[in-house]
């Protein structure tokens, strides 16, 4: 018991001087606001000038700074605002567990205490607009639009088949987390192989389009902290873990009414047309497979009468805000603007 105590010791203080070497590498670009007794780092540029306010959330769990490709792209026409959920970016961890509920309420406090009026204008990718339609389903007097780019619906966790992607990125948080309690990268540890031509190509593209702010949010969020965060909130990336959240987390048929709600995402049902009776059982089961995500995503729309189905440019995948940042950028001033 002892050596373990000594190597956890050993292990905070490897940590410590890490934190440091990032945080003198990679100052905060914004400035930090108390929520709850826990600093949350905002980074709000640009002036509104009578136009909404943009808030972006990007996909996983990650710091603002991983959609900074947009917002960079915004601050001359609006004012665009990157919010570090707690355990992200420069943000403190704050208190567990992590749930989207409750970020979506810390979203909030984080605005509020930042003096930011709004109206807003929520942006979320993947995970971050199952945020951003939560903070929308708390306070839809304050939002102006919801734009939501490929995000992740609950309906898929609960009722789709087992996913070993989302079970791969609990595990890796929650390593992640602990050997780092012991100063040990788990990344490096578990000798990841190079990834196929075509991730490798769109890994590429996202660094690419990210630069040096995608190199500090990698180096900020390698933290036990940082990780534990990211374990905690992605339990709820199962169907029991879903489950126990459900009530407070899933956003239903025609909660957001009568908001403008956008959903941007690549293709749409209509490109799967019927299930082919010809096909054989494992064909059908795949076309099943590929209708049951398209649809799930399409449930989005349901949310508001007043909803609109943006595609994606053809070619592009889940990451077209990387892909096609042009794009989103126009579709977004769109619907700030309408």
């Amino acid at each position: 018991m002892s050596l373990l105590s000594g190597l956890m010791v050993i292990g905070a203080l490897v940590h410590l001087a890490q934190t440091r070497q990032v945080a003198a590498k990679y100052p905060p670009p914004g400035r930090f606001v108390d929520v709850g007794g826990h600093r949350v780092h905002i980074l709000a540029e640009g002036e509104a000038r009578g136009r909404p306010t943009l808030v972006w959330f990007a996909g996983g769990h990650t710091g603002g700074y991983a959609i900074h490709n947009l917002h960079r792209r915004m601050v001359g026409q609006f004012r665009s605002i990157l919010i570090d959920r707690p355990g992200t970016g420069w943000s403190d961890v704050g208190t567990f567990p992590r749930t989207t509920a409750k970020e979506a309420d810390e979203m909030w406090a984080a605005l509020d205490a930042a003096g930011e009026k709004g109206p807003f204008v929520l942006v979320g990718h993947s995970f971050g607009g199952l945020l951003s339609a939560n903070m929308a389903r708390r306070h839809p007097e304050r939002v102006k639009a919801l734009i939501l780019l490929d995000a992740t619906p609950p309906d898929t966790i609960v009722y789709g088949p087992v996913l070993g992607a989302l079970g791969d990125m609990r595990r890796d948080a929650l390593f992640g987390g602990l050997l780092g309690l012991f100063a040990i990268d788990y990344e490096k540890l578990k000798g990841t192989p190079p990834p196929p031509p075509p991730v490798a190509k769109l890994l590429a593209t996202i660094d690419r389009e990210l630069g040096a702010p995608g190199e500090a949010v990698r180096e900020l969020e390698k933290s036990p902290a940082a990780h534990m965060a990211s374990y905690s909130i992605y339990r709820e990336l199962s169907p029991a873990g879903l489950a126990s959240v459900a009530w407070n987390t899933v956003v239903y048929d025609g909660d957001l009414s009568p908001l403008p709600v956008f959903l941007v995402a690549p293709g749409d049902l209509k490109e799967f047309g019927t299930l082919n009776e010809a096909a054989n059982a494992e064909q059908r089961e795949a076309m099943r497979m590929q209708r049951f995500f398209a649809a799930t995503r399409e449930r989005y729309l349901a949310t508001s009468v007043n909803s609109e189905r943006v595609v994606a440019p053809e070619g592009t995948g889940h990451n077209f805000p990387y892909e096609a940042p042009a794009f989103v950028v126009a579709t977004v001033a769109r619907a700030a603007l309408q």
